[in-house]
């Protein structure tokens, strides 16, 4: 019996700006059946403006400004994808994505916000740091920040900021701030013949006072002509260097959004109604700096972005459900409060204006109570039933992992297996190979291993991907270059439109990474289900010839352990379920799984390993213990562990996978008692997806191997253990010090 509503249509979120985030909230506390939602943004994490400068003054730390984008979609069982559109075309009701395939769309909504506009001016792209996208200026200004500190001969930097707006004055002061003591200069270089024109005398007064306290000069008319490197010309023939270069002028639409075929407005701008809806589509939406409401021109500024986002969330649940839309008023005038660097703000609003500490923390008070919406998230309600069975107790709390988390627990397994082993002698296998061998007649060896995944992140090209090295991964940790492939795949329930587009990203997604290595994607089954599930069977002959084949019982004493990837996707994704991980680590972790084993694979074979597996769901104390067999023990050392960020934490305080407590018990026994209950010690036994290769390798050349592993991209490699004879130093088989 299906459970739960099938999908039938995508609503696509294009950017994480304030109006969508407020939006995914609003209609995730609403949910609609059979409605699929996906954000496309970036990068994870998108910053609240508001706090920007304070976050560059240091009034606040990253975490508080912005907002976790891969979380809150984790939250609203939406789909995250970590993704630049470049692209919009609404006859076929698709965009473009950089690098990887077109999503398609039922219904669409558009906040990617502005781009700093820097053509007007010859030589300001090459030469200058964009302010906009604020999603980038944090890294932007860690780079200054560094090159300002670091500066070896202590000779004062020129810091120039371009622009008369909020935004640069801000900036100007929240650098200031920061770099109070440093061989800093600041200069605010205005075009107009005064700064913050729109704001009221007193508020200006205000401003300049903050500025001239922390000696940051301000030039009014000077309107820059031309940028040419190190130096400002300016309309008046005048110049003036500079070390570092803000560009806080003006505001540019993507040029994907005229390109689009729909009407915008002079600066490129999608033109909307107060529907919010374009004007040339009904299925395309906008809010924020990107949209211009045709009937009411506003300025670009993020409170108009917040306002837009109780219309906006209603409008696209009523128009996905046949029901009358709302119109948009926009305020015209609105309170501004501006940071002047130090813990003091000032306010701006018609004719009122006011400044001091106490407006600082009327505007901390209310930045804070913004952010606490997506940080203090609801909690999900749970499942109701008619009754429940006495014998299953209490109803479990952590849904069951996704990826090789999910895999039968290695007890479980191995019981059957022997069962099975005594009742068809001969025709169940005698070992667990990462691959075996199919006989073939006049025809050298040909691998074949199989694995199937369910679904482990929700941005299906990514789980494509995953799926493809995951298999692959063990084909390479026996020697073997991938000839072909099979896929098996199971789609949740959905109308017939969702099911392709699925099919279609899972099976691109496994198709870039089968294309790297020349694999063949020959077939497969796909069948209908409750939920996604993706695996293949994968075939493979030696990379190089048969005698040279990768065997993971060749260990020998003495030898070294390499690991060439770090451990903790089990842990990470785990605490994801349980809105617990933080989005970045998230994408360092799927950054580690797409990473394929190919070059460590070929790396090993070329420098004649002894011995090799890949670290998979049993874990890595689980697929060493296959490696040592019976007769040798080996000694890890903890610290030298390469863990994925985050996780260490994530575990100490209490998450871990729904397989890592059986991957714990079938290791216990052979484990030195005393180091079980450390964190580091327990990520013996987290589960990994499309982890990496742990290799054996004889002690002179372990050194030499490294170094050839980090330098083909696998950073993260670490020696973390040798191999002994069975009895010799510690009693435990796998000692840990």
């Amino acid at each position: 019996m299906r459970t739960g509503a099938e999908l039938a249509r995508d609503l696509v979120l294009v950017g994480g700006g304030h109006s969508h985030a407020l939006a995914l909230r609003a209609l995730a506390m609403r949910p609609i059946a059979g409605l699929r939602t996906t954000l496309i943004s970036p990068a994870s994490h998108t910053p609240y403006s508001g706090m920007l400068p304070g976050l560059v003054a240091g009034h606040y730390r990253f975490e508080e400004t912005h907002i976790d984008l891969e979380r809150l979609c984790q939250w609203a069982g939406a789909r995250f994808i970590a993704a630049q559109v470049d692209a919009l075309d609404p006859q076929r009701r698709r965009l473009g994505l950089v690098g990887r395939p077109a999503i398609d769309y039922d219904l669409v909504s558009i906040d990617i916000g502005s781009q700093p506009e820097l053509d007007s001016v010859p030589g300001a792209r090459a030469h200058a740091v964009p302010v906009k996208p604020v999603a980038g200026l944090w890294l932007r200004w860690q780079a200054l920040q560094q090159r300002v500190q670091n500066n070896p001969s202590g000779q004062e930097r020129r810091i120039a900021v371009v622009g008369g707006g909020a935004g640069s004055v801000e900036l100007a002061l929240a650098m200031a701030i920061r770099l109070d003591g440093s061989a800093a200069r600041i200069d605010l270089y205005c075009g107009a013949a005064s700064i913050l024109q729109d704001y009221n005398t007193r508020a200006r007064a205000s401003v300049l006072a903050a500025l001239g306290r922390l000696a940051v000069t301000v030039h009014l008319d000077a309107r820059v002509q031309q940028v040419e490197p190190g130096k400002l010309v300016f309309a008046s023939g005048q110049d003036a260097a500079f070390d570092e270069l803000f560009w806080c002028t003006g505001a540019a639409a993507a040029p994907w959004i005229s390109t689009s075929g729909l009407q915008t407005d002079a600066q490129g701008f999608l033109a909307v109604r107060d529907t919010l809806q374009s004007t040339g589509d009904d299925r395309v939406f906008a809010a924020g700096d990107i949209a211009s409401q045709i009937n009411h021109p506003r300025p670009k500024a993020g409170v108009y972005a917040v306002r837009q986002a109780p219309v906006l969330a209603h409008n696209l649940r009523a128009m996905l459900l046949g029901k009358p839309l709302r119109q948009h008023r926009p305020q015209r005038r609105f309170l501004s409060l501006v940071s002047l660097g130090e813990k003091m703000a000032v306010a701006d609003r018609g004719p009122f204006s006011a400044s001091g500490r106490w407006v600082w923390r009327w505007k901390d008070r209310i930045d804070r109570q913004f952010m606490s919406r997506f940080e203090d998230l609801p909690q999900s309600m749970p499942l109701t039933a008619w009754g429940r069975l006495p014998e299953l107790g209490p109803a479990q709390q952590q849904a069951p992992c996704g990826g090789c988390g999910a895999k039968v627990g290695g007890t479980e397994l191995s019981q059957v297996l022997a069962q099975l082993r005594g009742d068809y002698p001969g025709l169940c296998a005698q070992q667990d190979d990462d691959a075996v061998p199919i006989p073939v007649a006049d025809a050298g060896p040909i691998l074949q291993s199989v694995d199937v995944l369910r679904e482990l992140v929700r941005d299906p090209w990514l789980m494509g991907r995953i799926c493809a090295n995951h298999a692959l991964s063990d084909l390479y940790a026996c020697g073997t270059r991938p000839v072909s492939a099979l896929a098996t795949v199971t789609l949740p329930f959905a109308d017939t439109r969702i099911t392709q587009r699925d099919l279609q990203q899972l099976l691109a997604g496994a198709l870039h990474e089968f294309a790297s290595v020349g694999c063949r994607l020959a077939g497969g089954h796909s069948m209908q289900g409750p939920e996604l599930a993706l695996g293949f069977v994968v075939n493979g002959v030696p990379m190089l010839s048969a005698d040279q084949l990768l065997s993971k019982r060749g260990l020998v004493p003495g030898d070294c352990l390499v690991l060439t990837k770090p451990l903790g996707t089990g842990v990470l994704f785990a605490a994801h379920m349980q809105l617990a991980a933080d989005g970045r680590d998230i994408a360092a972790a799927i950054s580690s799984m797409v990473l394929s084993n190919r070059l460590a694979a070929e790396l090993a074979v070329s420098r004649g390993v002894s011995a090799c597996t890949d670290i998979t769901g049993f874990g890595l104390l689980g697929h060493l213990l296959e490696m040592l067999g019976d007769d040798l023990a080996v000694r890890l050392e903890l610290a030298s562990l390469p863990l994925l960020h985050g996780a260490l934490p994530l575990l100490a305080a209490g998450y871990s996978s729904t397989l890592h407590a059986s991957n714990a018990a079938l290791c216990a026994e052979p484990l030195e008692l005393a180091t079980q209950g450390e964190p580091r010690a327990k990520m013996l036994f987290d589960p990994q997806t499309s982890g990496g290769l742990l290799l054996g390798i004889a002690a002179d050349r372990a050194n030499e191997l490294c170094i050839a592993l980090r330098s083909a991209g696998y950073e993260d490699t670490a020696i973390i253990g040798q191999v002994a004879r069975r009895g010799e130093g510690s009693g435990q088989q796998v000692s840990v010090y």
